[in-house]
């Protein structure tokens, strides 16, 4: 962290502030779409100008789009400004995180930062900014911060006073109701060599449902449910995962179950959690990796470092479109640079520290969270010797039709191995659904046995 220029934030003297103790006041709140961002960023720009100010980013599609269509690049036209490579490297790491740093040592010779103008496209329903205005005067979190309660809809503290706060902000920031995605994930060995592993996956968000209240919420203790069939390759083929996230985590732990189809049986999972290895994931990622972090926090200590400018993967449109190909993309020790595209934007640093007493195979995580979405654009992780051993890198893009900020592309690198695995690859398939209707019915142990059988 040293090598890190950190911003110095309103938000120094409040870091000691009791964890239960999340509400601001109104006249905190009133800033919340005047001076700040309807979600707590900057609205203002950066001195030099290289990050604009926001002025809503995107609120309209691209003339021509339809709901279910690959979404277009509304900045096609735009070029590169400037390439970062391990011959420049020096002169930029003031805006890298110490694993992106490390990418650039490991691959020195391929491994390239196309950083173009930096577009503040991140977009939420006016709706979810009214109720972020809601919850920031209302949102605690729950004992221990293991959950959050008195919360809906958006995020729960668009102005956080400690890193349990901004990590929540990420795991219930608004990415639609629910959604349905096809896709996979591929594993590249080192010559580059992979099998795309496919999946259908279902999500239902109970808690940005539009008529979830934090009372309905409380009583039903469900933050998500998510159910997760493997398509392909054969000897996988049927395999499924159910999961109920729950609200508040101390109350109720997450509940789990697998559908195997040799057993034809459906067994509850209990350690679909934390440091498990992810689901044909070839050790590459924990379960708690997937979506940058998911999970709950409890095995570690949580602080927020402050704010920082930093070059991440922002408006990735060219990785995204339904004419680039898996080849195109998956590439030997990283995917191809040229679908890439990086942007300087402020990010939030929070810092994870594993707890005494409790296990986990990253003795230390560091997560940059995009101040316009909360979503995690980068995660460094360190082993138990305090050395880099995975970096994680999201590359998002705003889904219009929803409209959100979210991941096209999650990349999780493997520094050790010298090996990623690249999490949800769909060029080759159907668009995600935003508007498919889910029902609790579809998220019972009976129902995932039905969709492993198909």
């Amino acid at each position: 962290m040293k090598k890190l220029a950190l911003i110095a934030s309103a938000i120094t003297l409040a870091l000691s502030v009791n964890v239960a103790n999340a509400k601001v006041s109104e006249a905190e709140a009133a800033k919340l779409g005047t001076e700040l961002t309807p979600l707590g960023g900057e609205k203002a720009g950066n001195a030099d100008g290289s990050i604009p100010a926001w002025t809503g980013g995107i609120t309209t599609p691209p003339a021509g789009y339809t709901p279910g269509d690959f979404h277009p690049d509304p900045f096609s036209d735009d070029k590169p400004l400037f390439e970062i490579t391990s011959a420049n490297l020096e002169q930029y790491k003031a805006f890298l995180s110490p694993g992106q740093i490390k990418l650039f040592e490991t691959y020195p010779d391929t491994y390239r930062m196309p950083v173009y103008q930096t577009r503040r496209t991140a977009s939420n329903p006016q709706w979810i900014y009214d109720q972020a205005k809601v919850n920031a005067v209302n949102a605690e979190l729950v004992e221990g911060g293991n959950g959050v309660k008195n919360a809906s809809g958006a995020i729960p503290f668009p102005i956080p006073s400690n890193g349990l706060e901004a990590i929540w902000n990420h795991l219930l920031r608004y990415r639609g109701q629910g959604v349905q995605r096809f896709g996979g994930q591929a594993a590249p060995t080192a010559t580059g060599s992979y099998t795309v592993i496919g999946f259908d996956d279902v999500l239902m968000i109970k808690y940005s449902q539009r008529d979830a209240t934090p009372e309905s919420l409380f009583e039903e203790n469900v933050l998500f449910k998510f159910k997760q069939k493997v398509t392909v390759p054969a000897r996988l083929a049927g395999t499924a995962l159910l999961v109920h996230e729950t609200m508040d985590q101390v109350k109720e732990p997450r509940k789990a179950w697998t559908y195997n189809t040799g057993q034809r049986r459906v067994r509850l999972a209990p350690n679909v959690a934390y440091d498990a290895p992810g689901t044909a994931a070839d050790g590459l990622r924990t379960s708690d990796d997937l979506d940058m972090f998911n999970g709950a926090p409890d095995r570690y200590n949580w602080e927020l470092k402050g704010k920082q400018e930093m070059y991440v993967a922002y408006n990735n449109y060219k990785l995204h479109s339904d004419q680039v190909k898996y080849d195109d993309i998956l590439k030997p020790g990283h995917i191809n640079p040229d679908l890439t595209r990086f942007e300087k934007h402020r990010v939030w640093v929070v810092e994870a520290t594993l707890k005494e007493g409790v296990r986990h195979i990253y003795e230390k995580r560091v997560f940059f969270l995009d101040e316009d979405s909360w979503q995690i654009q980068v995660a460094d992780m360190y082993d138990n010797r305090n050395e880099l051993y995975r970096v994680n890198i999201a590359y998002g893009v705003n889904y219009y039709e929803v409209p959100t900020h979210w991941s096209t592309l999650d990349v999780n690198h493997d520094l050790n191995s010298r090996r990623y695995l690249a999490v949800g690859l769909d060029n080759e398939e159907s668009m995600y659904d935003f508007s498919v209707e889910l029902q609790d019915q579809d998220f019972t142990p009976q129902a995932l046995r039905r969709e492993g059988r198909r």
